[in-house]
């Protein structure tokens, strides 16, 4: 495992910068808790999912007032965001309701889109209210004096797409769509049967399908969805739940055949189309599930 370890500092109302004439001569604020973050690879591939653990354990007769965000950039060499992790924590872990003595560890797994950046990049973090940081301290001693109260807690290595198992959309998927607000969220909607191929790992994998549905229309009981290899069924299971879901299934180099070519199926029992639904959509298209994300990681 990649681990970094970094200190929260600050009081229990935090001043942003702009507004704190101490941020000059580096912050003098006790610390509130202590974080570290953990990676489950160094390195990791465009388009590849990376697991990112943080871990928050507060200091003894330290409270913070409200809660805050946590945001996370990832850099490059000159300074550039090329991409984030900006989240609130867990509704049951809020900062207002942290306690000396706690442990707060929680885990996100992301995709890294399919930027053009390859190399180094420095991951930053800090928590953020409104205009407001708190001020940190990291391993780092120059950190405590930047205005940004932005502080380096480690590094992931950025590979080429080449470096992990491509996989292929086969029938069954509709043009790819984004969000105009966001053109780093990409999905393609599927028909009731869609299939995907990549070349045949011979080696135990996890798929991860990340994907959302319309439970909303499906009151009665949710869409099922039934992973295949060929004709032999893998796994099924419900969508339900709101917004974007994740599911990894194990495939084992037994499930993958002893072709050069591995097949999967997605398949749902029930579809729907927009332009039958109330609100006056044309959209006539037959829609199973969306899908961000399918990806093949070898085990």
């Amino acid at each position: 495992m990649s681990s970094v370890r970094f200190i929260v500092c600050g009081a229990a109302l935090a001043l942003s910068c702009a507004a704190s004439t101490a941020c000059g001569k580096g912050d003098q604020a006790a610390p509130v808790a202590s974080v570290s973050l953990t990676t489950n690879r160094p390195s990791v591939a465009l388009g590849a999912p990376i697991e990112l653990t943080y871990r928050f354990e507060p200091a003894q007769g330290a409270s913070i007032t409200g809660d805050y965000r946590v945001f996370v950039h990832i850099n490059r060499d000159d300074g550039t965001t090329i991409w984030n992790d900006d989240h609130e924590l867990p509704a049951a872990q809020q900062t207002s309701q942290w306690k000396p003595g706690q442990t707060i560890q929680y885990t996100r797994t992301r995709f890294v889109p399919a930027f053009s950046y390859l190399g180094e990049a420095t991951v930053r973090v800090g928590l953020y209210k409104d205009n407001e940081r708190l001020p940190l301290s990291g391993q780092d001693p120059a950190d405590r004096e930047s205005p940004e109260r932005s502080y380096k807690v480690g590094t992931i290595e950025f590979l080429p797409r080449s470096e992990s198992i491509q996989v292929i959309r086969l029938s069954g998927w509709h043009p790819g769509e984004y969000d105009g607000a966001n053109s780093a969220l990409e999905w393609q909607w599927r028909q009731k049967l869609a299939l995907l191929s990549l070349k045949n790992p011979r080696r135990d994998v996890l798929l991860y399908l990340e994907y959302d549905g319309r439970p909303d229309l499906f009151t009665d009981k949710p869409q099922q969805v039934t992973v295949s290899l060929g004709q032999t069924a893998v796994e099924t299971f419900p969508v339900e739940g709101k917004g974007i879901l994740l599911r990894k299934i194990p495939l084992t180099v037994a499930q993958l055949g002893n072709g050069d070519m591995t097949e999967i199926r997605l398949e749902v029992d029930r579809t729907f189309t927009p332009a039958k639904q109330a609100g006056g959509s044309r959209d006539s298209r037959e829609l199973g599930i969306r899908v961000y994300h399918a990806f093949i990681e070898p085990r």
